[in-house]
């Protein structure tokens, strides 16, 4: 078996894997300014995706682009998850700067810019290509056997089995070891002969999650209390159902904006993916969901109120209006809930205390958090996970020291390395 890395090596995001020239394992976006795409776009008999999050999906419109489209294999949540994120990036990022500079342009001519290579044509292609999977079931993709196996990070997450008759290549994705509210922790541990693992907490101990929780919720009933507002940037795709789940459990008001309500009614249609249907349904009766336009956002930002917003990392989204109405006062609070991507404003503004929001460099007087309800597995969860495979090579990606972390393994008495981006590796 070949394996070529081209994106998701000793970094977080654009994960993409071709194997045996024939068959890719995502194909994803890092973000950032600009964005970052994987280094190159090959041709495929398919494309194999993990889970539906932008660095591992948000680029596979792109893969339609020529004229054989490689078929596309995917859990059912992540097949819908990946063409909402598609839609999404063709509204972000999609307006060719001629329409931009005169507000004058057509829904069709949305894409083929430097952030977004695709177009709404090779999203609608995607869907005509795609091909659902439920768990344990194999099926044939580019002359491969693939299975999925439940990864436990987001729903519809899967690790990706991959055998070509000689080698068993088990490629991990995004994982939890530990259950949260939305997902069960994984618990799959399938037989193979190489092993590529993400480690993007493997220098981590998470709190533990109960502690994390109640933590929170101190912290925002606080604010509410005081008067205050609360901004909770969330990840669309699990981190704000989770938001959900727990404001709801704890009688939290709240209000939800962007591109996580549509997921959640989505979420909801695929209940054998998700933990507890019942209380994603109460969770959603719960809170308010914010359809109207940045006039009626600013009203919302004067309430005492939570609002659960995208984007997690502060690049884009209703965030882009909440922030800076409620930057000027230290009564109000900004709780970041995920991993902020190097480069990115959320990043900046843990670091710096401001952050260019909009393209204006701004200061923040209200207060900032982050609080750690990461769906990824921590140092303790990779090496429960890896003790299973103690004789199988290992390649570590997805990760922010994966060289650093390769060498810990070795030193375990494993055989581990770390690919760059653009290396081969033959097994």
């Amino acid at each position: 078996m070949e394996l070529r890395f081209l994106g998701g090596a000793r970094e977080v995001g654009r994960s993409a894997l071709l194997v045996n020239d024939r068959l890719l394992l995502d194909f994803g976006i890092l973000a950032g300014e600009p964005l970052q795409f994987p280094l190159e776009t090959p041709t495929v008999e398919a494309i194999v995706a993990s889970h539906g999050h932008l660095d591992h999906v948000g680029n596979v419109p792109t893969l339609m682009r020529g004229d054989d489209w490689p078929e596309i294999h995917w859990t059912p949540p992540t097949g819908e998850l990946a063409r909402t994120l598609a839609h999404d990036t063709l509204k972000l990022h999609g307006v060719p700067e001629s329409g931009a500079a005169t507000g004058r342009f057509q829904p069709r001519e949305l894409g083929g810019t430097y952030n977004c290579p695709f177009t709404e044509t090779h999203v609608k292609r995607t869907t005509q290509q795609s091909r659902s999977h439920g768990y344990r079931e194999p099926f044939t993709a580019a002359g491969h056997e693939i299975t999925f196996f439940d990864a436990g990070h987001i729903p519809g997450s899967a690790h990706v089995l991959v055998d070509d008759g000689d080698t068993r290549l088990l490629y991990t994705g995004d994982f939890h070891t530990d259950d949260q509210r939305l997902v069960a922790g994984t618990t799959a541990r399938p037989e193979a002969d190489l092993l590529v693992v993400e480690s993007t907490y493997s220098d981590v101990e998470h709190e533990d999650r109960g502690t994390v929780e109640e933590r929170f919720v101190r912290s925002v009933e606080q604010t509410l209390w005081e008067g205050g507002t609360v901004v909770i940037p969330a990840f669309a795709i699990g981190r704000t159902q989770e938001m959900l789940l727990l404001c709801a459990a704890h009688d939290i008001p709240c209000y939800v904006d962007g591109m996580g309500k549509a997921v959640t009614d989505m979420l909801l249609q695929y209940p054998e993916f998700v933990r507890d249907p019942e209380a994603l349904r109460r969770a959603r009766s719960h809170a308010r969901f914010v359809t109207g336009r940045d006039g009626q956002r600013r009203r919302i930002a004067e309430k005492s109120t939570a609002i659960v917003t995208t984007s997690g990392m502060l690049t884009g989204g209703p965030a882009m209006t909440y922030i800076p109405a409620i930057k000027g006062d230290p009564t109000n609070k900004i709780a970041l809930t995920g991993y902020q991507v190097a480069d990115t404003p959320g990043r900046d503004l843990l670091e710096t205390g401001s952050a260019e929001i909009d393209n204006r460099r701004m200061r923040v007087s209200a207060q900032v958090e982050q609080y750690d309800f990461s769906a990824h597995a921590d140092r303790d969860g990779l090496l429960a996970f890896l003790d299973s495979y103690r004789d199988t090579p290992v390649l570590v990606n997805h990760g922010d020291r994966c060289e650093s972390f390769a060498a810990e393994l070795r030193e375990a008495g494993f055989e581990a390395t770390a690919p760059r981006n653009g290396d081969s590796v033959a097994f």
